[in-house]
């Protein structure tokens, strides 16, 4: 629902093609279809780019929970109702498609929120964007992650794979899931920094949803400041970086939240921020 100061509320937004739930300001999207362990297709790859491009504005989502149904994260475009159409289609077409998929990774890069993959089982292809394009990722000794673009012809060079994933991973690394298309086991995913912890699959959303409702109970107006800057300066030299961060810092400095802080130590208290 829209307020007249342009912001959103989205705890009360029908998702079409996937779960969506708000509770104590985290959002839990959870892709839905276990029966083909969660795939995308075009409808819902537009959903979720939609959507993302919303979260700017909701003044009721202060992180987001990204997961998929009954063990297993997501197996990518679905064969059937993605892959075999694009075998179909003319260049402008393909080109049309593969823009909108990389939309939906700048959204989600875009929105302030700080986004938790909470990974289990399968996370393959476009899933594995999905997880890799995120903030943070929560994974089990089960998860098998795979960017298996080249096991189906095609480049690893997908929605920003080769920019992203050897930040995270490391050049090597990253050359040999993208070369290969082979499956990162959980272990090898937590060594390589792709996982920032492990789960029992059990404890897996639990987790992730804890970690999240921590995060939304912090500063919220800094916790999008971070994510900018740590998007913004991977173009930046060193210098650029200083200054941007200054600028940052020194907006942070002005908010509400950081005179609550100030004045809760000075109390021996803890700060409850408000996100202003």
């Amino acid at each position: 629902m829209k307020r007249p100061d342009g912001s959103l509320t989205l705890a009360d937004y029908s998702a079409r093609h996937f779960l969506w739930q708000v509770e104590d300001r985290v959002a839990t999207l959870t892709l839905n279809r276990p029966e083909r362990k969660n795939p995308l297709t075009f409808e819902s790859y537009a959903e979720l780019r939609d959507l993302f491009r919303a979260l700017p504005y909701a003044s009721d989502v202060r992180a987001v929970v990204l997961t998929g149904a009954q063990g297993n994260f997501s197996s990518g475009g679905d064969v059937y109702e993605i892959i075999g159409p694009l075998t179909q289609m003319k260049t402008p077409e393909l080109l049309a498609f593969t823009r909108m998929t990389g939309d939906l990774v700048k959204a989600m890069r875009a929105c302030p929120q700080p986004i938790i993959s909470a990974v289990d089982g399968v996370c393959a292809g476009a899933g594995a964007i999905l997880a890799m394009a995120s903030d943070l990722r929560f994974g089990t000794a089960r998860s098998k992650t795979a960017f298996l673009f080249a096991r189906v012809g095609l480049a690893g060079c997908d929605m920003g794979a080769c920019a992203m994933l050897p930040r995270i991973v490391g050049q090597g690394r990253a050359a040999e899931l993208l070369y290969t298309g082979r499956a990162m086991s959980g272990e090898e995913g937590l060594a390589w920094g792709f996982f920032n912890r492990l789960c029992e699959p059990e404890a897996l959303l639990e987790e992730a949803q804890a970690f999240a409702r921590e995060l939304a109970q912090g500063p919220t107006f800094a916790h999008a400041m971070t994510k900018r800057m740590l998007h913004q300066e991977w173009s930046m030299g060193l210098d650029e970086a200083i200054e941007a961060e200054a600028q940052a810092q020194a907006l942070c400095m002005a908010t509400q939240d950081f005179r609550r802080a100030y004045q809760a130590f000075v109390a021996k208290e803890k700060p409850v921020f408000q996100g202003d």
